[in-house]
């Protein structure tokens, strides 16, 4: 789990626009994301494709109002079959490119050649859902605000960038009319915020504070900047969650795999956390009927 010291930048800022229903959110990752890199030994291709999944998948975290993950994942045809990013509400996040260790591309159209986008919300109370759409071509990026324009009436766009050192992303949202409700205004205003925001380059969302880049963008329109929320590494595997994958296997798996190799370990694919479990500890699998033994 990673620890946000003094010069660490893993942390999301809201701001909202005063005269406006607009709402933006930027995030940078820093030390979070070179602790994810350090477990995984990615190609550089691949590590900053991931360094955007994370900046990505934490935005949309932002949104959620109750407790509960989102989960942003690419299935594909390229060089990388697996690619997910899950992020709870308190900014707790974990990420892994699956089957990746061949990919050599920098392009996006060749490591997620045919990508299919999955957005899944998973409520601790409440129904999960999940959302599904094609990848574009071209980027992360445009994938989403495709997405969200198709599902979304009010306006989302989505800016990312990681260099291999760190992450970073905006999103800017349009809200329910309640500071301007003629249309015209409404529109007239997204133009101009996205406009202004199409002018970041990926240095400046790299490099710059979250107050630096509102300002940058916004010096002449009245904003208002929230606290900054801090966001972690943080895998949620435990030997709890390992010992009940074992409990789904046949218990002949689990007999042959013990008289074969002694013991039997796990290994958790977001941290490389092992876990280890002897006879004794599997009396629960092995004899059912049993007292439980578990430690």
């Amino acid at each position: 789990m990673s620890e946000n010291t003094p010069h660490s930048r893993d942390r999301t800022q809201r701001f909202l626009f005063e005269e406006a229903d607009i709402r933006g959110e930027i995030a940078q990752i820093d030390s979070s994301y070179r602790e994810i890199l350090a477990i995984h030994q990615y190609a550089p291709g691949v590590s900053r494709l991931l360094g955007e999944f994370m900046a990505a998948a934490v935005l949309l975290a932002t949104t959620l109002k109750f407790e509960g993950k989102l989960v942003l994942q690419v299935r594909s045809e390229g060089q990388i079959p697996l690619l997910m990013v899950e992020c709870d509400s308190q900014l707790r996040l974990r990420a892994i490119a699956r089957g990746a260790q061949e990919a050599t591309s920098d392009r996006f159209d060749q490591l997620l050649t045919g990508g299919q986008l999955a957005i899944t919300i998973d409520p601790v109370k409440g129904q999960r859902y999940q959302g599904i759409a094609l990848l574009s071509d071209d980027s992360l990026a445009s994938s989403l605000d495709a997405y969200f324009k198709q599902s979304e009436q009010l306006g989302t766009r989505f800016w990312l960038a990681c260099d291999g050192e760190s992450a970073a992303g905006m999103i800017l949202q349009q809200l329910p009319a309640q500071i301007v409700s003629d249309s015209n205004d409404r529109n007239s205003q997204w133009q101009h915020v996205t406009t202004l925001a199409s002018t970041l380059k990926d240095e400046e969302l790299l490099n710059l504070s979250a107050p630096e880049l509102a300002h940058r963008l916004y010096h002449e329109d009245p904003l208002r900047l929230f606290d900054t929320q801090p966001l972690r590494f943080q895998c949620n595997c435990s030997r709890d969650r390992t010992f009940n994958a074992l409990k789904s296997l046949p218990v002949s798996e689990v007999s042959e795999l013990l008289e074969e190799l002694g013991s039997i370990t796990m290994d958790c694919e977001f941290c490389n956390q092992q876990y280890r479990y002897v006879e004794q500890d599997l009396r629960d699998i092995l004899e059912p009927d049993g007292p439980s033994t578990l430690h």
